[in-house]
């Protein structure tokens, strides 16, 4: 807001960008509710106003970095509060452990190594491919998504990691933050579906993937912040503001409507934009 407010003709650009603030909202409800980033509305939106490839993925990271911060302290200070000292909750500390640290070498490999960059151009088509990578995941994870709803039902929980998952969640991680730096989505739906199918408490793997993603979000920003100097900063001046409080309502429409709900909604809704992402017409 004072950044707002010292700038020049600071009336013109919030009727300019003034509606991206609801967009925010809503984005950061959608991330912080389920665990899934705000790029699976920020990225088809900002490809429907013809923003570069970049742009976009950039664009979206700096949004997420407001939105899933206030949802990632949000959800820690609940973990705090009511489920410190909770079995079926104990493993989110360990499992921040196991994913934070993959997921950030996973953005470091994609944005700042040759391999990344290479494996990019060749072999997914380079970043004017960028709508048609971000359909065929959303389709997948939607499918994900809504393969894991029966799992669900379960009224016991596994209560700490094991072998397993000192193996996998890492490599989920590393692989997720890939995706998520060609993409500004991927790694946390990855280890929310990951824990759902592992038998961890739902709302638990909501909250780690939050976190996980905001973590991963402010690594990834650096690079579009001083090499691509791709981000839209007049559309985070509003939409940031609109995702501050869209983080700190998410953990309220969880806490208040059934997750096998929102997560059928949400697969839905991300299917959807997956198939209107592709070239299919």
């Amino acid at each position: 807001m004072a950044i707002w407010l010292a700038l020049p003709h600071s009336l013109q650009l919030a009727q300019d960008f003034g509606l991206f603030t609801l967009l925010g909202v809503i984005g950061a409800i959608f991330a912080n509710a389920t665990g899934a980033g705000g790029g699976v509305i920020f990225v088809p939106f900002f490809n429907y106003l013809s923003f570069t490839p970049q742009s976009v993925v950039a664009t979206s990271f700096a949004i997420q970095c407001c939105g899933m911060t206030a949802g990632a302290i949000t959800w820690w200070r609940y973990f705090r509060v009511a489920h410190r000292y909770d079995d079926y909750w104990k493993a989110l500390p360990s499992t921040l452990m196991l994913t934070i640290p993959a997921s950030l070498c996973g953005i470091g490999f994609a944005q700042y190594s040759f391999v990344g960059a290479s494996l990019l151009a060749r072999h997914l088509g380079g970043a004017e491919s960028l709508h048609i990578v971000f359909g065929t995941f959303s389709i997948l994870l939607a499918v994900a998504i809504m393969a894991s709803i029966p799992l669900m039902k379960r009224t016991h929980f596994e209560k700490d990691t094991k072998g397993i998952d000192i193996a996998l969640l890492p490599l989920i991680s590393f692989i997720g933050g890939i995706i998520t730096a060609w993409l500004s989505v991927g790694v946390g739906e990855l280890v929310a579906v990951y824990l759902i199918i592992r038998g961890f408490n739902v709302t638990m793997s909501i909250a780690i993937a939050v976190i996980l993603s905001a973590c991963t979000v402010w690594s990834a920003l650096p690079y579009h912040g001083f090499i691509s100097q791709a981000v839209h900063w007049e559309v985070i001046l509003f939409a940031g503001v609109g995702a501050i409080v869209g983080g700190m309502l998410a953990k309220y429409v969880v806490l208040a409507f059934s997750v096998t709900r929102l997560k059928l909604f949400f697969g839905i809704w991300v299917l959807i934009l997956g198939i209107t992402s592709l070239p299919l017409f």
